[in-house]
């Protein structure tokens, strides 16, 4: 049965007319107070992202997480995502490790790149080893999820010599996936080493994405993985109302505000309503509108794709609190039921 989950950025509201920018200690409480919701009415999945940048909350997911895990009862906790290559994996390893005891084994790792690169200068990395650096650590981390005694030597790191990494997970290791974007590359690496993989559609047509899902099941099973054990996932910008056109105008603003900002460092011509609007038809890769819609919508993007999960990217531009709430309510009393009776038939 396909999981149903929600993401965030921890985007910080930026006042159009002022440009006055909203605390990180209201948004990081607000979050919490969202994670507890998506808890109460049956979220599958939550993932948090890291960023070091002004206009996000959050530059260590699993402080976050281990706050959440503290108000939540079942909902699983992860990262969306953890910049490896800027991190150092045993450091993470061992967060995620704690706070997978908080929450009696709820944790999950989400490795990726990340879309921004802030976090190079940051930690002290160059961005001309930005493959090498993810290759590296990857190696690294799945390598502390299988042992307790780790022996390991790389390029960027000290080597780890009989090194016994503590605390552990509660079962002895944890869930990692990869994030990827568009590139084949990352895809064959995920499927060659059995890894599921969360794929970010945000953008274009999802139908796009249709043969590098191929080539990750080809990769995963040339490589004899239990086809039995196959996840894979989309990460989709998504935002829920009562009603489709009152919800997706309202909604409108903050998410071209927020497109922008990104778009105007890297060179996007100015964000339009017809992007928008085509994003949210059947074709395209927003999935923002009512109940039935928004059902409809998830149902035809899990068989386009097999997928065993659907993240709703819920806090792009970050959209007033209340309004959350009630979008995550929506998500966790109907639509996730709905989707989930479809599936079953």
């Amino acid at each position: 049965m396909m999981e149903l989950g929600i993401g965030m950025f921890g985007d910080l509201q930026i006042d159009p007319q002022t440009g006055k920018i909203q605390s990180n200690q209201q948004r990081i409480q607000e979050i919490i107070e969202e994670i507890k919701l998506m808890d109460e009415v049956g979220v599958d999945f939550f993932g948090m992202g890291e960023h070091h940048r002004e206009d996000y909350a959050v530059a260590s997911p699993e402080i976050i997480l281990a706050a959440a895990a503290t108000v939540t009862k079942r909902i699983k906790l992860g990262s969306a995502v953890s910049v490896l290559s800027s991190a150092d994996p045993v450091k993470l390893y061992q967060d995620f490790a704690t706070v997978d005891l908080l929450s009696n084994g709820r944790a999950e790792i989400m490795a990726g790149r990340g879309s921004f690169i802030e976090s190079f200068p940051l930690f002290g990395y160059d961005l001309k080893d930005y493959s090498t650096l993810f290759e590296e650590k990857l190696d690294l981390l799945i390598r502390l999820n299988t042992a307790t005694t780790v022996n390991w030597t790389g390029k960027h790191r000290a080597s780890l010599i009989n090194q016994n990494i503590y605390p552990r997970p509660e079962s002895g290791s944890m869930p990692i996936w990869i994030a990827v974007g568009g590139t084949t590359e990352s895809v064959i690496r995920a499927g060659k080493l059995g890894l599921p993989v969360m794929f970010a559609i945000i953008g274009g047509s999802p139908i796009n994405f249709k043969p590098l899902f191929e080539v990750y099941e080809q990769a995963y099973t040339d490589h004899g993985h239990d086809l039995s054990k196959f996840q894979v996932g989309v990460h989709m910008h998504s935002f829920f109302g009562q009603n489709s056109k009152e919800i997706a105008d309202w909604y409108y603003p903050f998410y071209s505000n927020q497109m922008n900002r990104i778009g105007a460092s890297r060179g996007w011509p100015p964000y339009q309503r017809t992007q928008y609007d085509y994003g949210q038809s059947r074709h395209g890769h927003l999935v923002i509108g009512d109940v039935n819609e928004s059902v409809d919508k998830i149902l035809q993007i899990q068989e386009t794709f097999g997928l065993t999960r659907f993240s709703a990217h819920m806090d792009v531009g970050s959209p007033d609190h209340s309004k959350m709430m009630k979008a995550i309510e929506l998500y966790g009393n109907e639509i996730i039921p709905q989707v989930k009776k479809a599936l079953q038939k």
